[in-house]
């Protein structure tokens, strides 16, 4: 059974391309716009891993990240940022909310299958 990956961002191109880079390697995809729709379908849906945007209107994905992390359903399930920023104060405020790594974009596509293969398995 394939592993469901939710992939959360602001940006349309993005989430095809993260879809297209993770399906390609045999994981089922869930997309959401927004921290509050990721939110929503983390967890109504049985995930293995989420990869969260920084920056997108509603709820942004430190606000998602806080939240998911507070819902009994996120308990072991890895959290990935995907963000063009690369600060190292927002990446240790963002370990401390309970993100388990970090993806800078653009991504490289074998960059991420191999830290999606770290985290939940092939």
């Amino acid at each position: 059974m394939s592993k469901t990956i939710l992939t959360i961002d602001d940006s349309p191109s993005v989430r095809q391309l993260v879809a297209l880079t993770l399906s390609t390697a045999g994981y089922s995809v869930i997309e959401a716009g927004d921290g509050a729709e990721g939110y929503e379908k983390a967890t109504t849906n049985r995930v293995n891993a989420v990869i969260t945007d920084l920056n997108m209107p509603v709820m942004n994905g430190l606000d998602f990240i806080r939240k998911y992390r507070a819902h009994p359903s996120s308990a072991g399930i890895p959290i990935i940022f995907l963000t063009t920023e690369s600060d190292d104060a927002l990446k240790t405020e963002a370990r401390a909310a309970g993100a388990t790594g970090w993806l800078v974009k653009p991504f490289k596509q074998d960059q991420m299958l191999a830290i999606m293969r770290k985290v939940v398995g092939a």
